[in-house]
């Protein structure tokens, strides 16, 4: 079943066309992933289907009676709204029947609850509230009475996540929604969509959740869209056959165009009307050499200064903010070229820690011993500030006019800005006409031409395209100096850094020598051990005597429940089936369609109680279940 058809759609902005008769449909259980360069209109073609933002042509059909669910990469909220009430509050149709459902009850609205009562079953939403704050508890959002302006642009989004996912729509449009998560949350949504029934539309550069979340990939270049069913590796495989056969053809062009060119010019006599074929065919064959061929081989070549032999040594390190410690006696001495990712929860003092590192910050205790020739280059998670009046090039020369790379040669910066995916023409626009993740590109570009030799990157994947990254972690890998990465984006540490340190919170710095993988691995297998350890334990527990309370050599005793505590689980084992049949009857009483409207109030109101006192009984009688 088709849920959305797109035919011939153009956009552009004054002379500069976005994307031109493009077409594509999207079916029931596609799951598909967007990819494109920065600049090229990935968000505004899902602002388009939105329907938040107009197009020059074309038509977007969408199934009758689909229900969609938007992610946008700036959610906005009321500042004065809390948490629970920007979720109850938002636009999707099943917030909507619960707020009218309420409204009704409110105000004694009989005409409009058995109808209301209705849609209610048809959303399963008579628990809407309680699965709207286990999946705010899932995302890391706890305080639900918290106004939304009190919340960082991150947390804010998170909840503009929890907003969509919980409506549960047909169709799921997704602009980043791995931005602004850790690493548990990104695999926790992970695992939640790849098991989900919906149908999915998302921009994002998790290329591991691209892997394993799309069925299918569809990438916007060059104005045109090209469709690929698979996922992300499946794409990279079939995606370099299609630029291969592409440059092929080109070099063909060019070659039959030079035989071509000289048979025009030699044959004047020729171009009378039983050669006119031949003229018509060579100037089909002029604009396919026209083309231009796709460079797969960009790399990017930058001149790092001299690093010493002494690098960076820290020694008893101590940071802590209040009552939270983000830095415990931590040391650590630097090697040659050494490149470190750090990971961690959002608040474990990631960031804190960097700043620490390059002098922003200074520790409570401890020392820090940088080398005489370190030379910082430093991106941040808050960015430069650009003059946004100065065109691309004028910010780039600003710095320098000319960088040299590794090889012993000089590029102009108009020449560097291209290796950054800067074309000559985007280099003249005013910098406020650029995308965020194009900013983004231009401050990387800045960061990296000062030839540092100690790269420190905080959260460096946030808004860079698919093809920055690859440029980013080729250039990385054979940089001649240190590097130390901050970023929730696996597949960039699995390929740049050579081993990790995990913030796990309370001042504790676990370094693990390996990729990111090898480490959430280990950390899966510790965990689970814990959890057997922990479960062997409470049931093989020492019995103590209570005059000799450290005696720990007593008989093995698992933990019993009380007299008490065995009465009341088997009066819950009793009233826990009736009372789930006295919801279903509820229920079916709700939608027969025969009650009065005094009688849908009632059985209303007499359903919303019952819920509440099956979900505390049932909550108890998994808590004393633990020890039967």
């Amino acid at each position: 079943m088709i849920h959305l058809q797109i035919e011939g759609l153009t956009k552009s902005f004054g002379d500069r066309v976005l994307f031109s008769d493009i077409s594509f449909g999207l079916s029931e259980g596609e799951r598909v992933g967007l990819i494109a360069k920065n600049g090229t209109g990935k968000t505004t073609l899902l602002n388009i289907i939105a329907g938040d933002e107009s197009y020059d042509a074309g038509t977007i059909t969408f199934r009758n009676d689909l229900r969609v669910g938007y992610l946008r990469q700036l959610p906005v909220f009321d500042p004065e709204t809390t948490v629970l009430q920007a979720c109850l509050s938002a636009d999707s149709e099943v917030a909507q029947t619960v707020r009218e459902y309420e409204l009704a009850l409110l105000h004694n609205d009989t005409s409009r609850l058995e109808s209301l009562i209705t849609h209610m079953e048809q959303f399963k939403a008579w628990d809407y509230e309680q699965r709207v704050k286990q999946i705010l508890s899932r995302l890391k959002i706890n305080d639900f009475e918290q106004p939304m302006g009190q919340l960082s642009g991150g947390q804010q989004k998170r909840v503009a996540l929890a907003n969509v996912l919980i409506a549960e729509p047909d169709l799921l449009i997704l602009d980043e929604p791995t931005n602004h998560l850790d690493l548990d949350m990104t695999e926790w949504l992970e695992e939640y969509l790849a098991h989900s029934r919906v149908s999915l539309l998302m921009v994002t550069h998790d290329r591991y959740f691209l892997d394993r979340v799309c069925n299918r990939i569809v990438e916007l270049d060059a104005r045109a869209l090209y469709s690929y069913k698979g996922n992300y590796s499946y794409y990279i495989e079939k995606r370099q056959e299609r630029i291969d056969a592409h440059n092929a053809e080109v070099d063909r062009a060019n070659n039959l165009l030079r035989t071509e060119l000289d048979w025009i010019r030699r044959q004047p006599q020729a171009r009378g009307s039983k050669a006119k074929y031949r003229i018509d065919a060579f100037h089909e064959l002029e604009e396919k050499a026209r083309r231009e061929r796709v460079e797969e081989n960009i790399t990017l070549a930058v001149k790092s200064s001299y690093i010493g032999s002494k690098i960076f040594e820290m020694q008893h390190l101590c940071k802590r903010f209040g009552e939270k410690k983000i830095l415990d006696d931590f040391s650590y001495t630097f090697s040659r070229y050494e490149k470190v990712g750090i990971v961690g929860n959002n608040g474990t003092g990631k960031s804190t820690f960097i700043k620490m590192l390059i002098g922003l910050l200074p520790p409570d205790s401890g020392t820090i011993d940088r080398g005489e020739t370190v030379r910082f280059g430093y991106y941040s998670q808050e960015g430069i500030q650009f003059d946004n009046q100065k065109k691309v090039i004028d910010a780039v020369r600003d710095i320098a006019e000319e960088i040299s790379t590794g090889d012993g040669k000089k590029l102009s910066a108009s020449q560097f800005l291209q290796h950054f995916l800067f074309t000559p023409e985007t280099q003249y626009n005013y910098i406020y006409k650029l995308s965020g993740g194009e900013k983004r590109r231009l401050y990387l570009c800045t960061v990296l031409m000062s030839n540092p030799n100690f790269l420190v990157l905080d959260e460096p994947t946030n808004d860079l395209d698919i093809v920055t990254l690859n440029l980013l972690e080729d250039y990385l890998t054979r940089f001649k100096g240190c590097v130390i990465v901050v970023s929730h984006d696996r597949y960039f540490m699995d390929k740049v850094v050579d081993h990790v340190w995990a913030f796990e919170g309370d001042g504790r710095v676990k370094d693990f020598p390996g990729s990111y993988t090898d480490y959430r691995r280990w950390k899966a297998e510790r965990e689970s051990e814990e959890k057997r350890a922990l479960s062997a334990k409470s049931a093989d527990k020492p019995a103590q005597k209570p005059d000799k309370p450290s005696d720990a050599a007593q008989p093995s005793q698992r933990r019993r429940l009380t007299f008490k505590e065995k009465k009341e689980f088997e009066a819950l084992d009793e009233a826990i089936p009736r009372l789930e049949a006295e919801k279903a009857a509820l229920e079916a009483d709700l939608s027969s369609g025969t009650l009065s409207a005094a009688q849908l109030q009632e059985k209303s109101l007499a359903l919303s109680r019952l819920m509440e006192e099956l979900d505390e009984k049932s909550m108890r009688w998994l808590e004393l279940g633990e020890w039967v």
